[in-house]
């Protein structure tokens, strides 16, 4: 009997483990579709607040929903014709600039910097030694196989841009499908917990929700402020560029704690390049302002209204979020320190102090 248990037992478990490696195996494969609908989710929690305070004027849910799906095919169709256009025009003006800036002469003056301030390196023989390895035809035959690592990952790396716009649109098609069955969801999973366990996982569940909504609504607001304003200083500057700059500020700032701060140097630099340097420090110096109000004023108004964390649990929360799940973990990871903060202050503590 005890060696047929043991048989048994080592049976059973060994099936356990084959069963969990294959379920971890099989959301490995999905992990793609599985964030594609998170972010879905998040995004419909978004428009959740706007959905209710239309609902809240009088307006039905469907006309409300309806309203929705319009304005975004509305922006979505703007976008398109209007402000893509320009964009790509501006960034072709952009790599254009770069390009004529570099023979120009830009090159030139980094090599004679390069000359001046180490004398001992033979800058021009090296330069005619590596002109004449790469019009050497043996050279390109004999390459080392790193190179043919780099070309397929540049290859790779267009492929997943191409990838990336066709996940865009399905998370555009799943946020509409969420939000208009929204009440539906819920009411599903709701029904899933026990009854004498649903009133309190509803109030939870439903504050959890707006903090999300309010979260994703603020950093929406956060980057569309920073990209109008951001547009206007550098068109008063006169930067031929400035579309192209506020629509990198208007995405940056989206991305909690190192986004605007990214896009403000880059574009910078890339104004200093360009434009020179009276163009470059007025809108520097904008920007340094710019971030003070934003750290100081504007982004904790968003976060103490919308998810009441914090500052150094969002600081954490989004170091963590980010290193996991890259932006879109960075994103979502301020809304989920807020769920956790909120199942703690209303769960696990009041379990503690009935103790």
């Amino acid at each position: 009997m005890k060696i047929r248990n043991g048989f048994q037992l080592g049976l059973v478990g060994g099936l356990g483990v084959l069963l969990a490696i294959a379920i971890g195996v099989a959301v490995q494969q999905i992990s793609t579709v599985l964030v594609w609908a998170f972010a879905g989710i998040f995004l419909a929690l978004g428009v959740e607040p706007v959905i209710q305070f239309l609902i809240r004027r009088g307006v039905p849910r469907w006309a409300a929903v309806l309203l929705i799906f319009v304005a975004i095919l509305g922006v979505a169709v703007g976008a398109t014709w209007l402000i893509v256009p320009t964009i790509v025009a501006q960034f072709t003006i952009l790599v254009q600039s770069i390009v004529a800036e570099i023979e120009g002469g830009a090159f030139e003056s980094v090599l004679d910097w390069v000359r001046d301030t180490f004398p001992q390196l033979d800058v021009d023989g090296t330069l005619e030694q590596l002109g004449g390895a790469l019009s050497d035809f043996n050279t390109w035959s004999s390459l080392p196989p790193w190179v043919a690592d780099i070309a397929a990952g540049i290859v790779g790396g267009a492929v997943q841009v191409v990838f990336a716009v066709g996940g865009l649109l399905i998370v555009v098609v799943l946020m509409l499908y969420f939000t208009g069955s929204m009440p539906a969801l819920k009411s599903g999973m709701y029904r899933l917990v026990p009854a004498s366990s649903r009133p309190k996982f509803i109030e939870i569940a439903e504050q959890i929700m707006r903090s999300v909504g309010r979260f994703v609504l603020g950093q929406g607001a956060l980057g569309v402020l920073n990209g109008v304003l951001s547009f206007i200083v550098l068109s008063i500057v006169g930067s031929e560029l400035a579309g192209v700059y506020a629509f990198m500020a208007l995405i940056a700032s989206t991305i909690p704690l190192v986004g605007t701060i990214s896009a403000s140097v880059i574009i910078s630099l890339l104004v200093l390049l360009l434009d020179g340097p009276q163009a470059a420090l007025p809108v520097a110096i904008w920007y340094v302002i710019y971030m003070q109000l934003e750290a100081y004023v504007i982004s904790p108004q968003i976060m103490n209204r919308a998810v009441k964390v914090p500052g150094v649990v969002v600081v954490l929360a989004a170091l963590i979020g980010g290193t996991l799940l890259g932006i879109l973990g960075a994103l979502v990871a301020i809304p989920i320190a807020a769920a956790i903060q909120l199942i703690l202050k209303e769960v696990v503590i009041p379990r503690q102090d009935a103790r």
